[in-house]
């Protein structure tokens, strides 16, 4: 298993970085949380704790800026129903702090919220995870990442990064489209990680 990759951040996006390592760039898939505390950082040497996931088909890696994360995600995996793909939209959906408050306090209808998961889903993620929940330590810092950061390139590049990212997590072209839309006309200061947040609440 790689535990982490240590190198030069070259390429980011609100799903994916690529990290130069010895001569190597490593495509790996990112939670909106990452993405949020990697902006900025373009060019410059950072670690993402990572999982590894391998199967017939496919061979991926998910990064995370701390082992909170990982956690969190790799919890997620357990419960039935839940893939990678899932876990990773319910991580860009709520911050670690605010997950781990949702799964120890047993609050299914805010997980229920996020798109394809469902009340049952959610409540078996409750089930399943609240006694593992409240054993993880968060530490002085609980993920609480910057909600907020400057982008002076105007509003087409939000819009674009925002539905980019929502068609690269599953959902259809045309209706990402009108929910990032809706959410701009609503709050045109909104940066990528809120208008992401949001639409995965309203798709």
């Amino acid at each position: 298993m790689i535990e982490y990759i240590h190198g030069k951040l070259t390429e980011l996006n609100p799903t994916f970085a690529v990290i130069e390592a010895a001569g190597i760039g490593y495509n790996i898939a990112i939670a909106l949380p990452a993405y949020s505390a990697l902006i900025g950082k373009e060019e410059t040497e950072i670690i993402l704790y990572t999982t590894e996931i391998i199967r017939e088909d496919t061979h991926e890696l998910y990064g995370f800026v701390n082992r909170v994360e990982r956690s969190l995600f790799e919890m997620l995996m357990t419960v039935s129903g839940v893939g990678a793909a899932t876990a990773r939209m319910i991580m860009s959906a709520f911050s670690a702090s605010e997950l781990h408050l949702i799964i120890a306090t047993g609050n299914s209808k805010a997980l229920a919220k996020v798109k394809g998961l469902g009340p049952k889903t959610a409540q078996r993620i409750i089930v399943d995870l609240k006694d593992k929940v409240l054993k993880l330590d968060l530490g002085d810092n609980p993920n609480e990442l910057p909600m907020e950061f400057a982008d002076n390139a105007g509003l087409d590049p939000i819009k674009e990064e925002a539905i980019s990212a929502l068609t690269m997590l599953g959902f259809a072209s045309a209706a990402s489209g009108k929910a990032v839309d809706k959410i701009l006309k609503a709050d045109p200061t909104a940066n990528v990680e809120s208008v992401i947040k949001q639409a995965l609440k309203m798709l």
